[in-house]
């Protein structure tokens, strides 16, 4: 009889087994169709706005003003340029910042201190956007322009400086472990060649990890690009066609936003606008992925 139990119950494992592939392959295939449904809205309502506005009027126009009333301006470059400005930011704070702190987590802190610390960092990435976008309006701003006079209440300065905060976590956290699965015995080399420890991260470590680190910036680059609520708050809704950091920006994400609160009527060339924007952002943080696999199948190292 209890033989018989355990070919059963053997049968049955069996059985679970041949069905776990193809329950795998519906979720995969449900992910698949979703991206799928994505790039094809995107594309549709996309191909709609562009029988109203030339193509090369909305890459290569220098003037954003879809609400004016007399002759409305749809060039992408200014909400392109606005973006730009704050990843161009962001990357300037999380970049240094994360490598510093994830050189000094793989090579410099105990493990006692590690467990402290790495968690507390990584908690910045559950803090809500919203909350980070508040920060930057009622805190980084009002400092900031104790130091800068002429900075305007809504700024790309102090937007980008949250949004690096925001990114933070994942460049410390991709490029810690990009660190650490380094063999010891190559800091093991270096030392027996008289290198400090300092010298090992910069010389052989850093070298040895150089495709997670910059498969990590890359990517958070392009969570930097993407994101929405920040901007929405701190950095203002007016399009501007320049360099100044100072001043009201608007990038693509928080022009989505401000469409698609209400400020336009289904159906009209606005309201298409947003899907336009919303597939150049998509390609734009694509191609952005892409290089990020790129970089890290081109210079990875097997260890």
């Amino acid at each position: 009889m209890r033989t018989r139990d355990v070919i059963a119950a053997a049968k049955k494992r069996e059985r679970f087994g041949k069905l776990v592939p193809h329950i795998l392959l519906v979720v995969t295939s449900l992910t698949v169709l979703a991206t799928l449904g994505i790039v094809y809205t995107l594309l549709k309502e996309t191909f709609i706005f562009f029988t109203h506005i030339n193509v090369s009027d909305f890459v290569f126009g220098t003037e954003w003003a879809p609400f004016s009333n007399g002759s409305p301006a749809f060039g992408v470059l200014p909400l392109l340029i606005g973006t730009l400005k704050i990843a161009l930011v962001a990357l300037l704070i999380a970049v240094p910042v994360g490598l510093a702190c994830a050189i000094f987590l793989s090579e410099y802190a105990s493990p006692k201190v590690k467990k402290i610390i790495k968690p507390i960092i990584e908690l910045l990435a559950g803090i809500p956007t919203i909350v980070y976008g508040f920060f930057a309006l009622t805190f980084v701003t009002p400092f900031l322009q104790t130091l800068i006079p002429s900075l305007k209440l809504f700024n790309a300065l102090s937007a980008g400086i949250v949004v690096g905060i925001m990114i933070l976590p994942m460049i410390v956290s991709l490029s810690e472990d990009a660190l650490s699965a380094v063999p010891a015995t190559f800091r093991e080399g270096a030392y027996a060649l008289g290198s400090t420890r300092f010298e090992t991260a910069i010389k052989v470590v850093i070298p040895a990890a150089v495709s997670g680190i910059a498969s990590s910036i890359i990517l958070a680059a392009s969570r930097a690009v993407g994101e929405t609520m920040i901007v929405s708050l701190a950095a203002g809704s007016t399009p501007a066609f320049n360099l100044d950091l100072t001043g009201s920006i608007q990038t693509m994400t928080s022009y989505i936003v401000q469409v698609a609160t209400g400020d336009a009527g289904y159906g009209t060339t606005i309201y298409y606008s947003i899907y336009a924007v919303g597939f150049m952002l998509f390609l734009f943080t694509f191609l952005m992925n892409r290089t990020a696999l790129y970089v890290k199948t081109k210079f990875r190292e097997d260890y």
